[in-house]
């Protein structure tokens, strides 16, 4: 068991992909109203050493001691990875020893600084985000740090697209009645266009998010605000995979996680104490039981509990 290494994972987008986690569970520079990992505990944009350097090295060359190459290394977790000083070394590392693709998951708000878009020249795919191109909106449903301005959080992002030679796809994720609108829409469109990524790609909530009273996006939304911007260059991103038939998939999991969830509803938290697994390994249990419509949620004041629909 790692402290800082998670899966390999079947994603939907970067297929087996060997996450590192290079921050506390919810240290990030957003508090999104969508979040499944709950709200952020430590709302910041202060990069330091999060996680040590060498300890994240060494877990990743016993990793590669005994299991075989993942599709993908990806940067990612339960908080926000290039936070952590370190990202760039880390991913120097990795292009040095494996002949393996790096991709990074970000909220995209440090590219704004020179020093993270230079350390994140190396990888190979880079996933930031943009849910909203007006302050309003984005204050509303990123919940972002004070120190975060929209203008220079798109700014950092078209400055970042002209410098990367590698890939980059931008996730949107759309939530009725926050983003939705006509004028958040064009908004959106005009900063697309200005950042010119390879790929945008529209996202809606699987699961519940950090606040009550939010929904996903309906298939036909998503397909009509693909029709509306008439890009060429937007996908809405699947559904889960079957993750049943995904060789990762392990049924006594499955099981232990169900007998957890029967005898008492639990959070994502309390999974992650009882499994000793990380967040984003639950979450893909998580989905199979959802889509077989054996779970159900509800919220109290310690977060979302999970329960198993006998």
């Amino acid at each position: 068991m790692y402290k800082h290494l998670f899966g390999p994972v079947p994603s939907r987008r970067l297929g087996m992909s060997l996450g590192v986690d290079l921050v506390p569970h919810k240290v990030c520079s957003l508090n999104c109203i969508y979040c499944e990992c709950g709200e952020t505990t430590n709302l910041t944009t202060e990069r330091k050493e999060y996680v040590p350097y060498n300890e994240i090295i060494q877990e990743l060359e016993d990793f590669f001691n005994t299991n075989p190459n993942p599709d993908y290394i990806t940067f990612s977790g339960a908080g926000e990875p290039t936070l952590n000083i370190h990202i760039g070394k880390v991913i120097d590392f990795i292009k040095s020893k494996y002949n393996i693709p790096v991709a990074v998951l970000t909220n995209g708000t440090l590219l704004s600084k020179p020093e993270v878009r230079k350390e994140l020249l190396k990888a190979d795919l880079i996933l930031p985000s943009l849910d909203a191109a007006e302050h309003k909106a984005f204050k509303k449903m990123d919940r972002p740090s004070s120190l975060i301005n929209i203008n220079e959080y798109i700014q950092g992002l078209i400055d970042f697209r002209k410098e990367f030679k590698g890939t980059l796809w931008l996730e949107i994720m759309i939530l009725p009645g926050y983003n939705d609108d006509t004028e958040n829409l064009n908004q959106l469109k005009e900063a697309v266009l200005k950042i010119n990524p390879d790929k945008v790609q529209l996202n809606t909530l699987d699961r519940p998010g950090a606040i009550d009273k939010i929904r996903a996006a309906s298939r036909i939304e998503l397909e009509n605000i693909i029709s509306f911007w008439n890009l060429g260059i937007v996908e809405i991103i699947a559904a889960s995979a079957k993750r049943k038939e995904i060789q990762s998939f392990r049924k006594d999991i499955e099981n232990t996680i169900i007998e957890t969830i029967s005898r008492r509803p639990c959070t994502l938290e309390d999974l992650e104490n009882i499994l000793g697994m990380h967040v984003n390994e639950i979450n893909k249990y998580l989905d199979v039981l959802d889509s077989d419509g054996k779970l159900s949620t509800y919220r109290q004041e310690r977060g979302i509990f999970y329960q198993y629909k006998l």
